[in-house]
């Protein structure tokens, strides 16, 4: 009696056993299942990249014209970077280009002088006191300046001008560019406001090429940078 009573305690133990680990097998499974794959989404098999934590959001401004930042900037150079929000390229237009006007201006000043003092002297004739450019004909009379001298500086003048106006004109079409690609940035590429840039230093191992493993060992210590911007 006491053998039959243990018996069938042991057959209900085993029963009871049983259900659970059929209640419990796939659920476990599919935890751990569900685990593996989430691991391994966050990086690629065999590699040493961190994991994301985050994907970058980005917000284009589809209103934003770059045609309208590039008639801003032919119309007036640097309206178009204020139309971008790009407030500190304006000083540098305006610097540029005004350097460039106040070297216009100076070499044809200089112009003007010579080509008179030269004009001068082909008609064999002297201003007088009061007239434009007295005082520099007696100056060049002074130190006995040939023409051949007036007509170099002349044309160094009249070449330097010629260059500053290419330059005005290069500056504004190369800040009108600049006004288009800042614009076509925004309305099609603009990132979110995390601008900033991480650095990660990891060390891991290098499986070496089939020529260039040892018996040793096939594998050689590395340190990765990872960028994350």
């Amino acid at each position: 009696m006491m053998y039959k009573f243990l018996l069938v305690i042991g057959l209900v133990s085993v029963f009871s056993l049983t259900v659970k680990a059929q209640g419990l097998g796939p659920d476990t499974a599919k935890s751990g299942k569900g685990d593996t794959l989430k691991k391994a989404s966050n990086t690629a098999p065999g590699s040493f990249a961190p994991p994301i934590k985050k994907e970058k959001v980005y917000h284009p401004d589809s209103l934003h014209s770059p045609h309208k930042a590039v008639m801003h900037s032919l119309m007036v150079p640097g309206w178009g970077q204020l139309y971008n929000h790009r407030w500190w390229k304006v000083p540098i237009v305006y610097g540029g280009i005004g350097l460039l006007v106040s070297a216009v201006i100076f070499n044809q000043k200089y112009y003007n002088q010579d080509i008179a003092i030269y004009n001068y002297r082909k008609q064999g004739i002297a201003p007088t006191q009061g007239q434009a450019y007295y005082k520099e004909y007696q100056l060049y009379a002074q130190y006995n300046v040939p023409d051949a001298s007036i007509i170099s500086e002349m044309d160094g003048y009249r070449r330097n001008r010629d260059l500053s106006i290419l330059g005005i004109l290069a500056a504004w079409g190369i800040q009108t560019i600049d006004a288009y690609i800042d614009a076509k940035f925004i309305h099609s590429y603009t990132v979110d406001n995390n601008l900033g840039m991480n650095m990660k230093v990891t060390p891991g191992l290098i499986n070496q090429p089939l020529y260039a493993q040892s018996a040793n060992s096939s594998y050689i210590p590395s340190i990765k940078i990872t960028f994350t911007f």
